[in-house]
């Protein structure tokens, strides 16, 4: 289970680092596009779009970064041997829920 669990870990990990990439790129595309601009969001018909634009992709970056986090979390917990068990109660957590969650520090009751 070590090498599957690692394996499903990297991809996850690789996924989510492409879609930070992406998603800062697109970022940076939207700042680029409001730069030289003269108008304000408020002031500017296209401003709203362009706000919810940043914030929607600030959220995804963020979740990226959690996802990051909490697959290195997994990564450091497998290396210590602390994987697959309950970080609040210490009980096994169940492999279905790691095949569908490979990052759960904790089991479902404590999810």
């Amino acid at each position: 289970m070590d090498l599957d669990s690692r394996a499903a870990l990297d991809a996850e990990r690789a996924r989510a680092t492409k879609l930070l990439a992406d998603v800062e790129r697109s970022m940076q595309d939207v700042s680029d596009a409001r730069d030289g601009a003269n108008t304000d969001d408020e002031h500017d018909p296209e401003g709203a779009t362009l706000a919810w634009e940043r914030g929607s992709l600030g959220a995804v970056r963020d979740d990226a970064r959690r996802r990051i986090d909490q697959v290195d979390a997994a990564l450091h917990r497998l290396d210590e041997g602390a994987y697959g068990r309950c970080a609040v109660g210490g009980e096994p957590i169940p492999e279905a829920r790691l095949t569908a969650v490979p990052w759960a520090a904790t089991c479902v009751a404590h999810a």
